[in-house]
């Protein structure tokens, strides 16, 4: 399985239906938890998030509505008894608070807490494993910050189901071919196995774009996406303020999404002065039709 689940999808300041950015990716059997605005473990609990298996946590920059809550969460994984690794992915001054936090209170974890640290500028792969691809690249915003790219691989070989049974291999061995095996012939004969398959195709991906102004040089590391979000603070009447606060609009973003061919749309991010959010939708959907709202508590498939 491969989905995302909208835990915060407001700005700085939160509402009472409307909490700071937070996103769960289901990747398999493990979470990982992208930025922690204040409140995310509550969210967490309402949505029944299991907790335990989150292994990373990728926070996008340092400013308070993407990180307010990290402290909270890692504390209440310690009292919960948590003893597994937990990693953390962020600009190297996170580190620096969430351990002073540790010392003030005396607290000592049970687990080993790692932080990677994300540099100014960097692009490039952050970390692989069986099944997923994370990547990062730097969006424009007012200090440094970082959207992050997340692909499921694939690791089984297509099969060429005529040409197996050419080379008389049986129907059982055909999951082994998948896994890259070659197969014997009962007369000796090797068959290699890219004679009977095909590479694995690209995997599902999901771009998570973070607070940006609208930046065309995005675009490399949108095209294709299979699910893309993109934060849009502001509807389009107040394109010049969005520019002003390195953020962006409703009809920025799609022109985005359509540009680079993404397959989905969501948006998030929204300013506090907006009651509704209906319009953003109203201002999307006519340049990337297959837009929604990241609503809090509804998970996307990939």
């Amino acid at each position: 399985m491969f989905s995302v689940t909208i835990l915060g999808n407001n700005s700085a300041i939160p509402t009472l239906d409307r909490h700071p950015t937070a996103q769960v990716v289901t990747c398999n059997d493990q979470l990982l938890l992208i930025d922690c605005g204040e409140g995310t473990q509550l969210q967490i609990t309402k949505y029944k998030i299991r907790r335990s298996k989150i292994r990373y946590i990728f926070i996008s920059h340092m400013h308070g509505d993407h990180y307010f809550g990290l402290i909270g969460l890692v504390n209440t994984l310690n009292l919960m008894g948590r003893t597994e690794p937990l990693s953390i992915y962020a600009p190297p001054e996170l580190e620096q608070i969430i351990q002073l936090q540790l010392d003030c209170s005396g607290t000592i974890l049970k687990f080993e807490l790692s932080f990677i640290p994300l540099l100014p500028d960097y692009q490039g792969l952050i970390l692989e494993d069986k099944d997923l691809r994370v990547t990062c690249f730097p969006t424009q915003h007012r200090i440094s910050c970082f959207g992050f790219s997340f692909e499921l691989q694939k690791r089984k070989r297509k099969l060429i189901p005529d040409q197996a049974r050419a080379y008389e291999i049986p129907a059982a061995y055909f999951s082994r071919l998948q896994e890259g095996a070659d197969y014997q012939r009962k007369d000796g004969t090797q068959v290699k196995n890219d004679w009977v398959t095909l590479p694995p195709g690209p995997g599902k991906r999901y771009v998570y774009c973070a607070d940006t102004i609208y930046d065309v040089n995005l675009l490399p590391w949108l095209e294709g996406a299979d699910l893309m979000y993109h934060e849009t603070t502001y509807l389009h009447d107040l394109h010049e303020r969005a520019a002003e606060r390195y953020h962006s609009t409703s009809v920025q973003a799609a022109s985005l999404a359509a540009t680079a061919g993404v397959k989905k749309l969501l948006i998030g991010h929204f300013s506090s002065k907006y009651t509704e959010l209906q319009p953003f939708l109203e201002e999307s959907r006519p340049v990337f039709a297959n837009t929604d709202i990241a609503e809090e508590g509804v998970t996307f498939l990939v």
